[in-house]
């Protein structure tokens, strides 16, 4: 793992791409989740309300940003961490997990990582910061 001084401000982290999202993926996140809503696994139920099928949890969408931190950050170092849900996650399509160094506090030996899930055509299903403790 990296030290707080090899990270500089605007520096991307190496992006993390999962995908293509199959129905398996989610069904699998569901049973570790104990989130069963049909949105997520059954696609005649996700088409009955007005879904093109089923879609993936916001969560899993979150689970994804999470681990793009753990790739580069020690899990003890991560304080904080939040996202807003922008878009839908559907079937087929491949996340692209990226995050910025945005601020460090020299002082404090802290750092605010801008976080953004998007997918393959730029469409974002997921943005948020982590602030990270070294």
């Amino acid at each position: 793992m990296k030290t707080f001084e090899d990270f500089q401000v605007n520096q991307e982290l190496e992006p993390l791409r999962i995908g293509p999202i199959t129905h398996m993926d989610l069904v699998r996140y569901a049973g570790a989740s104990g989130d069963f809503n049909p949105i997520h696994t059954d696609p005649e139920f996700a088409k009955k309300v007005g879904l093109n099928g089923t879609i993936a949890h916001g969560m899993f969408v979150m689970a994804q940003l999470g681990r793009l931190l753990t790739n580069h950050f020690h899990l003890h170092k991560i304080k904080s961490f939040g996202v807003k849900f922008r878009g839908m996650t559907k079937l087929g399509e491949t996340l692209i997990c990226t995050g910025v160094v945005k601020k460090k506090n020299e002082e404090q030996r802290t750092m605010i990582v801008s976080l953004q899930a998007a997918s393959e055509s730029g469409d974002i299903k997921a943005s948020g910061e982590a602030e990270i403790q070294f």
